[in-house]
């Protein structure tokens, strides 16, 4: 038991999984600003723009609710909720844009640009020279 409990710890513990841990909930937190974002920010004014237009409502209806005698839902209605997958749509674009940049400036952040080259090779002899040479030291061929 103390080994299977060791090997446990040192799983659960691992920089890997506690940045896989870290990663999920950034991420669940990210997916909400982000769906309020779309819902609250950036589908109202397009829905104005489009003459007063709510995606979220909109909807194809396949098959109306069946009621009882008094009125009550027996089954409810078969739709198709094109305007929350409008909304879904958006969501995801904002999403993977995101995670575009967020990925492009840790990449930018991680590349040092190369420094130009301080040598070049000898076109006769192969020799290492300064790359302002205009002479080689070991053949003393003319470098052009």
């Amino acid at each position: 038991m103390a080994t299977w409990w060791s090997e446990f710890k040192k799983f659960a513990l691992q920089g890997n999984m506690v940045d896989l841990a870290i990663g999920v909930v950034i991420g669940a937190a990210f997916g909400k600003v982000v769906s309020s974002l779309v819902n609250d920010i950036i589908m109202p004014p397009l829905g104005v723009l489009m003459g007063g237009v709510d995606f979220s409502d909109k909807v194809i209806t396949l098959k109306t609710a069946v009621l009882d005698a008094h009125g009550k839902e027996v089954h409810p209605a078969a739709m198709l909720k094109y305007g929350t997958f409008i909304n879904n749509i958006i969501d995801f674009l904002i999403v993977a844009f995101s995670i575009f940049l967020v990925i492009k400036l840790i990449s930018m952040a991680k590349h040092k640009p190369s420094a130009a080259p301080a040598t070049k090779d000898c076109p006769k002899c192969l020799s290492t020279i300064p790359i302002n040479a205009s002479r080689c030291a070991h053949c003393c061929a003319d470098i052009a």
